[in-house]
């Protein structure tokens, strides 16, 4: 049987880099908080899960010290498309699911449904409600796909797109959940009202 591969896919967390959207509402201090908190979170509650393998996939690539119960992978260069494409290369065989970062409402039992749906299904994405997605995940390997191709990143059609490359493939969907981009999206966490 193969091996389930988590990625979390993340900006290492650093003052004055990365959460420019939000950097620009609440102070760089502030997305450096919301980004360090976010990142340590999720690989307490859904990288020390047993039931698959969970890889950081950071940019830059050279960055850390990292917990060292998680594998660390370099995201490489070039469009987000290009460098999961290059994180998808550098697992070992099985199926790979993909979760943003700064999405607060991300569960274990949203990571498990993901890889629970691929049992049927070539993709499983999990909406986001600004059109993109929190989560992807692929039967892998894939023939003669490429997923992220055309794909129109931080716009509302970053679903329809990715989804368009998987046009006569079962595809899955997740709950839709929230990531928070800018001060009001972090407004609306600090009111309870994203998870």
């Amino acid at each position: 049987m193969s091996v389930a591969h988590l990625v979390i896919f993340t900006r290492a967390p650093r003052v004055g880099q990365g959460k420019r959207r939000l950097a620009r509402d609440i102070g760089h201090i502030g997305a450096f908080r919301f980004q360090y908190a976010m990142v340590w979170r999720l690989m307490r509650t859904v990288g020390r899960d047993r039931r698959w393998r969970t890889w950081l996939a950071v940019t830059p690539d050279r960055s850390g010290p990292w917990p060292p119960w998680l594998s660390v992978l370099a995201q490489g260069r070039g469009s987000l498309g290009e460098r999961m494409t290059s994180v998808l290369r550098q697992l070992p065989p099985g199926p790979a699911v993909i979760i943003g970062s700064d999405i607060p409402g991300i569960r274990a039992a949203d990571v498990h449904a993901a890889f629970r749906a691929l049992g049927s299904h070539e993709v499983v994405v999990g909406p986001a409600r600004d059109g993109g997605y929190w989560l992807i995940g692929l039967r892998r390997p894939l023939q003669r796909i490429d997923p992220f191709a055309g794909v129109r990143w931080s716009s509302e059609h970053a679903l329809a797109d990715t989804l368009r490359n998987f046009e006569g493939k079962r595809a899955a969907r997740l709950r839709t959940l929230a990531d928070v981009d800018d001060g009001e999206d972090w407004r609306r966490l600090q009111r309870g009202e994203l998870v």
